[in-house]
C-alpha cells in the first residue's frame, strides 16, 4: 500500500495520510479497499479531485465528529463539487497520546504541535497538565507528531495512539482526549450511481437550499420530514457565500431513499427548495435498525397514491 508504482484507478482508495491518521483507520473498516492500493492525500480538495478525475475509485473522508460537530471544510466540498457519492459511513473512536523526541520528559514540553481539532478535544488536559504550553497547528495528526523530526520549534506532539509503530517517538502521556466517548464519523465518496439496497438501518444524506430569506422557509423545510414521520440525525447551516443571510442546510436523515416516507420527503423538498443535492443512501455505521410510527409504512403511502389515482381515472369507490 505505498505510492510507488502506478495503479489503476478502480484499485486505488485515496485518504487523509499520512499513515497512522483516524482517516486510515476508517479506511480499514472497508472490505472493498483491503489488498488495494492506498493513496495518502494531504486534504479533503485533493481527497475529492481524486475521484472526481477518476485517479481513484473512492476517497475517504472526515464529515463529522460527535465532540467538535460537522467538519465545514468537507460539508462545503460535497455541496460545490459536482458528481459524488456516500456510498458507505464508518465511525472510528477518537484519543489521543502526547509524544516526544527520545530523550525529552514531560517537565520539558513549551510548545505542543497539534491539528486544530485535537488541540480543541485535548485542550482541557494541555492547560491542566501544561498550563504554560503554546500551541503550533498542523496540517494533521501524524504530520503534527512528523514534524517533531523536521525541525519543528515544538516540544511534544497530540498524535493518534499507533503512532509510534510508525515514528520513533516515546510517549508521555495517554488518553489526554477531554472526552473519552468522542468519536469520528467517516464517508467513502465516490461517483457511483448504483444505491445501495435498502437494510431497515440506512441513513440518508441531503444538501437544501433554502429559496428567498422569508419567515417561515426553514419550518417549510423542516415539515416536508416531520409531516413524514422522518427522523433527522443531522441539521447543519453553512453559508452559501454568495450573500449575507443566505444558508444550505446539510442533512442527515433516519431511512433510505427507497422507503416511501423517505421519497415522498424529498419529493417535497424538491418542490420547495431551489436546490436539494442527493449525496446518497447508505448503511448506517451502527446497524441499528430505524424505527417509526407504523402510520408511516410504505403501504400507507401506496394505498393514499392507489387511492388518488383512482379518483383520477374514475374508479368506483
Amino acid at each position: 500500500m505505498t505510492d510507488a508504482a502506478p495503479t489503476p484507478p478502480e484499485e486505488t482508495y485515496s485518504y487523509l495520510g499520512p499513515a497512522g491518521t483516524f482517516t486510515e483507520a476508517a479506511l480499514k473498516q472497508v472490505p472493498e479497499a483491503a489488498g488495494k492500493h492506498w493513496r495518502s492525500v494531504n486534504n479533503v480538495g485533493e481527497a475529492l479531485a481524486d475521484v472526481t478525475s477518476g485517479r481513484s475509485v473512492a476517497a475517504m473522508i472526515a464529515i463529522e465528529n460527535s465532540v467538535e460537530g460537522g467538519v465545514s471544510a468537507t460539508q462545503d466540498a460535497l455541496a460545490t463539487v459536482p458528481g459524488l457519492r456516500i456510498v458507505g459511513e464508518y465511525v472510528v473512536p477518537v484519543n489521543f497520546v502526547l509524544v516526544a523526541r527520545p530523550g525529552t520528559a514531560l517537565g520539558d514540553v513549551r510548545i505542543v504541535n497539534a491539528h486544530p481539532v485535537a488541540y480543541a478535544q485535548s485542550r482541557g488536559w494541555l492547560e491542566r497538565e501544561l498550563p504554560e504550553h503554546g500551541h503550533i497547528p498542523a496540517t494533521s495528526n501524524v504530520q503534527a507528531a512528523a514534524s517533531l523530526f523536521e525541525g519543528s520549534q515544538a516540544d511534544a506532539a497530540v498524535a493518534p495512539p499507533g503512532i509510534t509503530e510508525h515514528l520513533d517517538l516515546e510517549v508521555l502521556a495517554r488518553d489526554i482526549g477531554d472526552n473519552p466517548n468522542a468519536v469520528t464519523r467517516f464517508v467513502l465518496v465516490s461517483r457511483s450511481r448504483t444505491l445501495a439496497e435498502p437494510t431497515g438501518a440506512d441513513k440518508t444524506s441531503l444538501i437544501v437550499e433554502l429559496p428567498d430569506d422569508e419567515p417561515g422557509s426553514l419550518l417549510a423545510m423542516l415539515e416536508q420530514f416531520s409531516t413524514r414521520g422522518v427522523n433527522l440525525s443531522l441539521l447543519q447551516s453553512r453559508p452559501i457565500g454568495d450573500a449575507l443571510g443566505r444558508y444550505r442546510f446539510v442533512v442527515d436523515l433516519d431511512g433510505h431513499i427507497a422507503d416511501e416516507r423517505v421519497a415522498d420527503a424529498l419529493l417535497g423538498l424538491r418542490r420547495t427548495s431551489p436546490n436539494v443535492i442527493f449525496l446518497g443512501s447508505y448503511p448506517r455505521a451502527d446497524r441499528q435498525e430505524v424505527s417509526y410510527h407504523s402510520k408511516y409504512d410504505d403501504e400507507i403511502f401506496i394505498e393514499a397514491r392507489d387511492w388518488l389515482r383512482g379518483l383520477l381515472s374514475g374508479e368506483p369507490d
